[in-house]
């Protein structure tokens, strides 16, 4: 398939790619922390916060393999699903689950600081519970391509698919519980070296089933 080819049938995929490359090269440029301070997402009691990087954070990544395993996603799943509902639906549908994720991440940070967020705090205490809140940014695109692997799921079920390093294909329907169950395991483990966005990827996948569950709640279709 030619570049033009890919382009006529799934803009939104092509542009989506491109902005998280943009982002991703400004992010070596300008300097990691600095952008993250700026749109990754924060707690929301935190200095740096602000509403905009709900958004902001779903067009940033970690590294070079979070970016290649993240548009390597997008581009394999996101651009059938665009084909299928076209590009405005398919956009909504991407940063409704973005949202979703980023909320998702919103109440893990509000309960894993319960402690700290109602507690009296030194002045010294408050500049290092402002430090940590800080150092604690989520960026990455996870959320809203879970909702996309979630969507795609739900509309071919029986497909089969390989995952590694999984040896043998798994049916669509089975390898998007078990990721959902994977996250839930690994966010409620909540491990001290796990700097993945657990409940994120939960929230936004478990907002693309319940959007397409609504858009085709009057297909007959079985998903099991």
């Amino acid at each position: 398939m030619s570049f033009s080819s890919i382009q006529r049938s799934s803009p939104i995929v092509l542009n989506l790619v491109i902005i998280n490359v943009i982002v991703f090269v400004a992010q070596n440029v300008f300097g990691e922390t600095q952008v993250n301070n700026l749109f990754a997402l924060h707690h929301y009691k935190a200095d740096v916060f602000q509403p905009y990087q709900m958004v902001t954070h779903m067009f940033m990544h970690g590294g070079i393999f979070h970016i290649l395993f993240n548009m390597f996603a997008l581009w394999m799943f996101g651009s059938l699903m665009e084909r299928i509902w076209g590009p405005k639906r398919f956009l909504s549908f991407y940063l409704v689950c973005g949202l979703f994720a980023a909320l998702a991440q919103m109440i893990s940070y509000a309960v894993a600081f319960w402690g700290y967020d109602h507690a009296a705090l030194t002045a010294v205490q408050q500049i290092q519970y402002q430090s940590n809140l800080s150092a604690s940014a989520t960026v990455g695109a996870s959320g809203a391509i879970m909702g996309v692997l979630a969507a795609y799921a739900y509309t071919f079920p029986n497909t089969e698919l390989f995952i590694m390093p999984i040896p043998f294909p798994i049916k669509a329907k089975w390898a998007i519980i078990g990721i959902i169950g994977i996250d839930l395991f690994g966010g409620f483990a909540n491990a001290s070296n796990d700097n993945v966005a657990h409940f994120a990827h939960v929230g936004g996948a478990l907002a693309g089933l319940a959007i397409v569950w609504y858009w085709n709640r009057n297909n007959k279709k079985q998903f099991f």
